[in-house]
């Protein structure tokens, strides 16, 4: 398989495709195309708060899916926080999600996307014995992106977790 080649503005990655070429089935999806960045808060017990700097990535290759990644780190060092990458496709009347984390943890959700309103619960988390269930909400507005995760796992029930707010970049 041949690299791709940089483009006259030194990316080499593939354009972004316009809203009016998507597969059909992605039209409610459109408002998350692009590249987002921004910040965010978090909390974990027994830990103390925390904020931290994400990207986010919602790319079409022109199949009737999303392509997503996402990387967070420390805004105190630096440090990386997290990783997630998966696809996120129209399936009838809801939204799936299929993830994986470097940790060793894959996630399936399932949800419904409604005037930019994407909300979506774990159905199954693999690879790990003390995840339970994950629910994301996903709210685009014009150049606006929000972010907010609830997590429970083992001994600690579904609860807030991290929040952003992204802008298109």
């Amino acid at each position: 398989m041949e690299a791709r080649q940089p483009n006259a503005t030194g990316s080499a990655r593939r354009p972004m495709a316009t809203p009016s070429e998507l597969h059909p089935d992605l039209a409610e999806l459109a408002f998350l195309l692009g590249d987002w960045s921004g910040t965010g808060e978090g909390v974990w017990p027994p830990g103390e708060p925390f904020d931290y700097a994400e990207d986010v990535t919602f790319e079409y290759v022109g199949d009737p899916f999303l392509v997503y990644s996402e990387r967070s780190w420390s805004l105190d060092d630096g440090s990386p926080i997290h990783f997630e990458s998966g696809f996120l496709r129209p399936a009838g009347a809801v939204v799936e999600l299929v993830l994986a984390h470097p940790i060793g943890i894959t996630e399936v959700a399932v949800g419904t996307v409604d005037d930019g309103v994407l909300e979506l619960t774990s159905t199954a988390v693999g690879l790990t014995p003390t995840a339970s269930q994950v629910r994301r909400r996903i709210e685009g507005r014009g150049d606006e992106l929000s972010f907010e995760l609830e997590m429970g796992m083992e001994g600690v029930e579904l609860r807030w977790h991290v929040g952003s707010k992204l802008t298109r970049a």
